[in-house]
C-alpha cells in the first residue's frame, strides 16, 4: 500500500449509503492496489458522508470530498478531476462494484499499448432475495468489447460506440486536459464517451467484466426514471449530442452503428412508455425524436431489423 498510486478513482454518491460500503469494499479488494480514491459526496441527506469518513479514516487511500448542495454526477465528476495526479484516471458510481481485476486490466493494458483509455466490459446486478445478482455480459456490450482490440480507433472499431458509461473506462489523465462532463443534466456521460472514441489517437477494448452496475430495488437511479418526462428530456438529448459528435468527427460508419442500436434498445422501451403515458408531451418528444432519426443521412444505411421495422411505423 505505501507504493505510489498509479490511478485515481473518482466515486460520487448522492444518498446511497446502503449501497456505497459495497463499492469502498470492491476498491479495498483489487488485485492492483496502486489506487486512490476520491469518494464525492454530492450533497446526501443519509449517512453517506459517515460511510465515506469511515472508509477515509480506516485507509489513507479514501479521500471525501463534502459538496454541501447536490450538483449532480456531472459536476461531482468534474470537480474531482480537478483534483487528480496520478498517471491514470477512472470513475466508479459509489452504488456499483468493481471487479476484483478491474484495475490490474485496465493498467496492464494500457501500459502495455500506450493508448489514450481502455474500456472494458459490464454486467448489471438485479435485485433477487437476500441480495444481487450479476447478469450476462449484454450483446450489445460484447460487440463494443469483445474480442480484444489494442491501439484501435472509432473507424477501425465502430461497435464501440455503444459503450457509453464513464465507468467502464480507465484513461490516461492527460486526456482529460480539456475534456469534462456537462453539468445540470442526466446521463451525462453519452456524449463524453462519444467524445473520448473521436478524440483517441488509439483506444483498447477489453472483454473481462469490469464492473457490476447495480439495478436499484427501489428504483430510484437514473436509469429507472425514464417515464419522467425532464429525464426522457435529458436522455433524448445526450442521445442526439452524442449522434452529432461522432457525425462532427466525419465517423460516418459509427453514425451507423450508433444509429443501429439506438432503433433497437431505446427507442422499443420509450415507445412503449409513451403509449401508456399521461402527457401527451412525452410521445410528443419521442416522435419527434424517431423522426430525427429516420433524417438522418446514416439512416438509409442502417440494417433493418424488428425493432427498426417498429420505429419505422409507429
Amino acid at each position: 500500500m505505501s507504493a505510489a498510486p498509479l490511478v485515481t478513482l473518482i466515486v460520487p454518491g448522492r444518498d446511497i449509503a446502503a449501497y456505497a460500503p459495497a463499492a469502498i469494499d470492491s476498491l479495498r479488494a483489487q488485485t492492483e492496489q496502486r489506487w486512490r480514491a476520491l469518494l464525492i459526496d454530492d450533497g446526501s441527506v443519509d449517512a453517506t458522508g459517515d460511510v465515506f469518513a469511515a472508509a477515509a479514516a480506516s485507509d489513507p487511500r479514501f479521500e471525501v470530498i463534502a459538496q454541501r448542495e447536490s450538483r449532480g454526477l456531472g459536476a461531482a465528476r468534474n470537480s474531482g478531476l480537478e483534483r487528480v495526479d496520478t498517471p491514470f484516471v477512472g470513475f466508479l458510481d459509489a452504488d456499483d462494484e468493481l471487479e476484483p481485476r478491474a484495475i490490474e486490466l485496465w493498467t496492464r493494458t494500457l501500459l502495455q499499448t500506450g493508448s489514450d483509455f481502455a474500456a472494458g466490459a459490464y454486467v448489471r446486478t438485479r435485485p433477487v432475495a437476500g441480495g444481487y445478482v450479476p447478469g450476462r455480459v449484454q450483446p450489445w456490450v460484447a460487440a463494443a468489447t469483445s474480442p480484444a482490440r489494442h491501439a484501435t480507433t472509432i473507424t477501425g472499431h465502430p461497435q464501440a460506440t455503444a459503450n457509453v458509461v464513464a465507468w467502464s473506462k480507465m484513461s490516461r489523465t492527460g486526456f482529460w486536459s480539456d475534456l469534462r462532463f456537462p453539468e445540470g443534466v442526466a446521463y451525462e456521460d453519452q456524449i463524453v464517451a462519444q467524445q473520448m472514441f473521436t478524440r483517441a489517437a488509439a483506444f483498447d477494448v477489453i472483454p473481462d467484466v469490469v464492473v457490476r452496475w447495480r439495478v436499484r430495488a427501489e428504483g430510484t437511479s437514473i436509469t429507472q426514471s425514464r417515464n419522467r418526462l425532464p429525464v426522457l428530456r435529458d436522455y433524448l438529448a445526450a442521445l442526439r449530442g452524442g449522434i452529432r459528435v461522432l457525425q462532427d468527427a466525419g465517423a460516418s460508419t459509427a453514425v451507423t452503428a450508433r444509429l443501429e442500436l439506438i432503433l433497437a434498445m431505446d427507442v422499443p422501451p420509450l415507445q412503449e412508455i409513451a403509449e401508456a403515458h399521461p402527457d401527451p408531451a412525452y410521445r410528443a418528444a419521442v416522435t419527434s425524436f424517431v423522426d430525427d432519426l429516420r433524417a438522418l443521412p446514416e439512416f438509409a444505411g442502417a440494417h433493418p431489423d424488428p425493432h427498426l421495422a417498429a420505429a419505422l411505423s409507429w
